[in-house]
């Protein structure tokens, strides 16, 4: 037995866990991402159903960006300390996904009870349905944003010290988003998913309406059965086993760290010892994050609306354009799925993870200025066709349905180095901070909600001054990808090169989520 000495011995690293088991953890991104992706893909069309005009849709998604700001770095901070007996992440993620259910159960029979507690079904708004599903969309938002900050820090606390794992394992994470949308996209495109479940049909609630809460049961059927493996397969590693990797030598940091902060002062703590290259990092995301959200809220819509031409409630074409663009998102998803196991190899092959992600935002502009292409020659092929009094013009010819289509499936490429690379890089540079794994997070967070509030009270009123079509929100997307991508190329630090057995290597381990 070997007799305790009075120096403190340096705790041992724990050990990585096998990759399956990351792999399983990761695979929750799937379940969360499910029920995004029906949201991107159908309830902006809904709103509109249940009476929200176009222009003030925008503002029913600020619910995302606001309860990202306040409740990923709160879920953050407190699952860093949580000393619960069932782990740190674990009483997060069961939380989020028991919210995720009620939430559904609201924004599914949104038109229910609204018809139940007085809505006319001749009047084309309806105030109670619309209060339901408000209600229910802020939980949803609210629970998935629960859900992925524990989800990544777990991800970055089960695999140890390994930084090439952890990279791996953040690239797993956005596989099983790609893996999500798809699922969600492809149930979102088949128009007779409620055949299913025919008890979602109602009075109230018509085919459009029965297959969004078709789509709704399955996610949170996905999500719970996820939940539930990943908690009874995978052990969450204790504090001491965490704490063990960041490698502190001063007794004083210590005894600092064990201190009690305030969760808002140790926030502005967090932004007053940013450096430069982290501030440089959230100016980056910030304007990329401009370019995304338009094209993330409309893009179904701009299908219905100027490539297929149609209105909402009015005829088939808008429907046809909505499905066609659940088609296009699901083809996004499989490319970007495709990209984020690859995404170290095209970093090496351009030279860095800067050079690529400034590459792709350029990728990104170009995308969404050929939106303005393909809807001036929908416009063209409709004013120039022969239709009867009173009849809808006809769909777009394949050429521009096809062109639509490779816009959408060439975005999966920058989106997912969108949804990978800046995590990366703010946990390197954020890794002398102090902050822990939820903390780190909820500081990038607030550089991607931060612009989607912007975007979502802006973009409605700014594309009113232009005619109430999404192209000016795209104009301004395409003009905030080519800054962003200037940003990434020129002025934001390269990150340093994996060394396993310096300091500040094993720091950035610690942080990397």
């Amino acid at each position: 037995m070997e007799v305790e000495t009075t120096q403190k011995k340096k705790p041992t690293p724990p050990q990585s866990t096998p990759l399956r088991r990351i792999i399983l953890v990761a695979s929750i991104a799937a379940g969360i991402q499910f029920g995004w992706a029906i949201q991107l893909s159908l309830l902006t069309p809904y709103v509109q159903l249940l009476g929200i005009s176009h222009t003030w849709a925008p503002f029913i998604w600020l619910c995302g960006p606001i309860s990202g700001m306040l409740v990923q770095p709160i879920v953050g901070y407190h699952s860093d300390r949580c000393t619960s007996r069932f782990g740190r992440r674990r009483p997060f993620i069961v939380a989020g996904s028991s919210l995720v259910a009620m939430a559904v159960f609201l924004i599914g029979y949104a038109a229910d009870l609204g018809h139940l507690f007085g809505d006319s079904l001749d009047k084309p708004i309806k105030p109670r349905a619309i209060a339901v599903f408000v209600v229910g969309f802020w939980i949803l938002d609210v629970a998935n944003n629960m859900l992925q900050g524990p989800c990544r820090a777990l991800l970055a606390d089960i695999s140890g010290s390994d930084t090439k794992k952890m990279r791996t394992a953040n690239g797993f994470y956005s596989f099983f988003m790609a893996i999500g949308n798809v699922l969600g996209f492809s149930a979102g495109s088949y128009t007779h998913l409620h055949k299913m479940f025919p008890f979602t049909m109602s009075k109230a609630c018509d085919v459009y309406c029965a297959n969004l809460k078709t789509c709704f049961f399955l996610s949170i059927a996905l999500l719970i059965a996820l939940t539930i493996l990943v908690l009874v397969s995978v052990t969450e590693p204790t504090p001491e086993m965490v704490e063990a990797v960041e490698e502190i030598e001063e007794e004083e940091e210590i005894e600092e760290e064990a201190a009690p902060v305030p969760f808002f002062s140790e926030i502005l703590s967090a932004f007053k010892e940013l450096q430069r290259p982290m501030w440089i990092l959230l100016l980056v995301t910030c304007l990329n994050w401009i370019a995304w959200f338009p094209f993330l809220l409309f893009d179904t819509d701009w299908m219905g609306r100027e490539v297929y031409g149609g209105e909402v409630g009015k005829g088939r074409l808008y429907a046809l354009g909505v499905r066609a663009g659940a088609l296009g998102l699901m083809l996004n998803s499989v490319v970007l799925g495709c990209v984020s196991l690859g995404i170290e190899i095209l970093a090496r092959a351009l030279g860095g993870v800067k050079r690529l992600w400034g590459v792709v935002n350029f990728l990104l502009a170009i995308c969404l200025a050929m939106t303005v292409l393909i809807t001036k020659l929908a416009q063209s092929t409709r004013h120039h066709a022969v239709v009867s009094t009173g009849a809808e013009p006809p769909p777009p010819p394949a050429g521009i349905k096809a062109g639509a289509l490779a816009i959408f499936a060439l975005l999966g490429i920058p989106q997912a180095i969108t949804y990978s690379v800046p995590f990366a890089l703010a946990s390197i540079f954020c890794s002398n901070s102090g902050a822990g794994q939820g903390l780190s997070l909820g500081v990038l967070n607030l550089a991607i909600v931060v612009p989607q509030m912007v975007v979502s009270v802006a973009s409605g009123p700014w594309d009113a001054l232009f005619g109430g079509g999404n192209l000016p929100a795209f104009v301004v997307g395409a003009i905030a990808a080519v800054l962003s991508g200037i940003l990434a190329l020129f002025m934001l630090p390269s990150p340093p090169p994996d060394l396993p057995t310096t300091k500040n290597a094993r720091a950035a381990a610690a942080a990397f989520h």
